[in-house]
């Protein structure tokens, strides 16, 4: 197994002292496993950054072994780390991203709206220009794994976008959070929800 593609970084998890397992979504190829030697030294922890943008290549002998991964960045967002919303709206898509979905499958949609909100959070100079695209990419996230709402029972910016206030933002994210809950996040992997709490209750003292 030889794959070499971009990827957005999802979650590092230590491994021994200094090495990691890292996770990572590419567009072609879907969620990649990969073992990073070195994975927690100064050189390269800063770049197994979540939301950073890699150039990845996995090496594997058989498919079933979990591949080498070495990684070259392309684009890092760490600076968006030093505020406490933009961080928790970056930890929370990208950790949805990694528990939600199988290893191995294409979503090349899903690819190009996480690479869309997390490029929002960037540009945006305040949360409500990145609030609307997680709401969707949380919705879209349902749709690709065969849940979701009804279309007729969706907020309106959900069925047809266009401009929000923060009720309406509000009450999309309520009910795609109340999809994720049901139908994806459960039993396990229900502990990844913290994340999203936090960053709700964040959004709310924001706009209070």
């Amino acid at each position: 197994m030889h794959l070499r593609a971009e990827a957005l970084i999802l979650s590092i998890r230590q491994h021994g002292e200094n090495h990691a397992i890292v996770r990572a979504l590419t567009a072609a190829h879907g969620l990649q496993a990969g073992y990073v030697r070195g994975g927690r030294s100064r050189r390269i922890r800063p770049i197994l950054q979540p939301a950073n943008l890699v150039l990845g290549e996995w090496r594997a002998r058989t498919e079933e072994q979990l591949a080498g991964l070495t990684v070259e960045l392309i684009h890092s967002r760490a600076p968006l780390y030093a505020e406490p919303l933009p961080a928790a709206a970056l930890e929370w898509v990208t950790a949805l991203t990694a528990t939600a979905l199988p290893e191995g499958l294409p979503y090349p949609r899903l690819y190009a709206a996480l690479d869309g909100v997390i490029g929002a959070i960037e540009a945006a100079p305040a949360a409500r220009g990145w609030a609307v695209a997680l709401a969707r990419y949380e919705l879209l996230m349902l749709a690709e794994l065969g849940y979701g709402p009804e279309m007729d029972d969706l907020p309106e910016i959900l069925r047809t976008g266009g401009e929000a206030g923060w009720a309406d933002i509000m009450a999309a994210l309520k009910v795609t959070g109340a999809g994720l809950e049901a139908d994806i996040l459960t039993d396990r992997r229900a502990e990844t929800l913290s994340g999203r709490a936090r960053l709700i209750e964040r959004l709310k003292r924001a706009v209070a």
